[in-house]
């Protein structure tokens, strides 16, 4: 699953399904064969609660309340996300042609955007 941008921390089901694959039925929220129950405060004012998806999920979650943004990542009960959450080592030029090295933000929270023409 790519990361997941949306506008509210409320959805339907069919946006949900649609953006991470999984989908809410009564038994829970179900991919393929795996069905993760739910719990009853997911279900807020006809749509749901993304936040507690996302927690029940194990998706990591991001939320900008200035621009009433939620940023979702993938899911995690399947096992197929990352061990670690350092990056390796990184030494690129920057834009004046310096060389940079990811390590030297150590302890900072970075967000990599990586970007090709092709």
């Amino acid at each position: 699953m790519r990361p997941v941008l949306l506008t509210s921390t409320t959805t339907d089901p069919s946006t949900f399904e649609a953006a991470t694959g999984w989908a809410i039925k009564p038994e829970g929220a179900c991919r393929a064969e795996m069905c993760v129950p739910l719990p009853d405060d997911v279900r807020v004012d006809g749509g749901l609660d993304v936040m507690v998806l996302a927690d029940r999920l194990g998706m990591p979650v991001l939320r900008d309340e200035r621009h009433d943004l939620v940023a979702l990542g993938p899911s995690t009960v399947a096992g197929r996300a990352l061990e670690t959450a350092e990056a390796p080592e990184l030494d690129l030029p920057d834009a004046d042609g310096n060389p940079f090295r990811l390590s030297s933000l150590h302890g900072k929270k970075v967000l990599l955007v990586a970007w090709a023409s092709w």
